[in-house]
């Protein structure tokens, strides 16, 4: 079994920066991706970034060149750089850890972040 801890989100500024974490324990497959979804409000969830095992990153064309995604293996732990945020930022983000099918195995229970102008 594996739980996801998501930590650092909070209300922010437009412009502003926050940096999200997810800590990962128990019997974790360093080998599979992990990545950020989020729930803005009226929308969908959709994927913000993702890594895989290997460091191969994507992510969604609204974040590209504001936000950055990364993992430590060694720590068990995914992160989410995010600058010059916007108020369509605002939601609820995510840890997800995907199985060998690339399907989600795992979420945490998310930490909402209120961009505001």
């Amino acid at each position: 079994q594996v739980q996801l801890v998501e930590s650092g989100g909070g209300s922010v500024q437009a412009g502003g920066s926050l940096k999200l974490s997810c800590t990962a324990s128990g019997n974790i497959p360093n080998t599979f991706t992990m990545a950020w979804h989020r729930r803005s409000p009226g929308k969908e969830r959709e994927l913000v970034s993702s890594v895989s095992s290997n460091g191969d990153e994507i992510y969604a064309d609204s974040v590209k060149g504001r936000f950055t995604i990364s993992r430590d293996n060694a720590k068990n732990t995914l992160s989410l750089q995010m600058n010059s945020l916007k108020i369509d930022d605002t939601g609820i983000y995510t840890c997800a850890l995907y199985n060998y099918y690339l399907e989600v195995e795992y979420w945490g229970q998310g930490i909402e972040v209120t961009v505001s102008s």
